[in-house]
């Protein structure tokens, strides 16, 4: 059973990275594979090892706690590894679990190929279950509450911004991937041309 590889980076695609190990290529299925674009020299990457009567698949992460809670979103009724990784395309560890244990049912229907009954029922089997997974502490109650309207009024430049760049003709999944970029990077807040530019430019370079 194979936990990581560490490796360079030699190719990536949309959905997978190739990590060159000791001469053998390892095609890795990512959340964001152009999150190791920039990196120079071996990483990490801890795995998920799936095997299947038509397929081994390996799937991985760039911490452990992304590849636990990987782990535990496939336990989820309805969810396997392609919805997995979307989810964690949508957002950080931190923001996945914080929406669960406030149950914010809204934020976890914007995820990629999530719908209301998923999200209840994440919110059912995860919310006892993911204990030290996260490195933020989980806000509830009236902190909960002033956190998520924070949380909207913070990411409605970003709604506009993005129905622009839909018009420009970019998918949902490309504009998914470049804003979690931008939050990583903390990049994710100014007015709607700031993160235009900033989106295009990210845009752009991943061509």
């Amino acid at each position: 059973m194979i936990d990581f590889l560490r490796g360079p980076v030699v190719y990536l695609e949309s959905e997978y990275i190739v990590l060159d190990i000791q001469g053998v290529g390892y095609r890795v299925f990512c959340p964001n594979p152009y999150a190791f674009a920039k990196t120079e020299g071996p990483v990490m990457v801890y795995i998920h090892y799936q095997t299947r009567e038509d397929a081994t698949l390996l799937f991985g992460f760039p911490t452990r706690e992304e590849q636990k809670l990987f782990r535990k979103l496939i336990e989820v009724s309805g969810i396997g590894p392609r919805v997995a990784l979307g989810i964690l395309t949508g957002g950080t560890p931190d923001q996945l679990i914080s929406a669960i244990y406030q149950e914010n049912i809204t934020f976890l229907m914007k995820l990629p190929g999530i719908g209301k009954k998923t999200a209840q029922r994440m919110i059912l089997d995860l919310r006892d279950k993911l204990d030290g997974l996260s490195s933020v502490p989980i806000q509830t109650g009236l902190f909960a509450v002033a956190a998520e309207a924070d949380a909207k009024a913070a990411a409605l430049p970003w709604e506009e911004a993005r129905d622009a760049l839909k018009a420009l003709g970019y998918t949902e999944a490309e504009l998914d991937r470049v804003w979690l970029t931008m939050k990583k990077e903390g990049a994710d807040s100014g007015t709607v041309d700031v993160l235009m530019k900033k989106a295009l430019g990210l845009l752009y370079t991943a061509k």
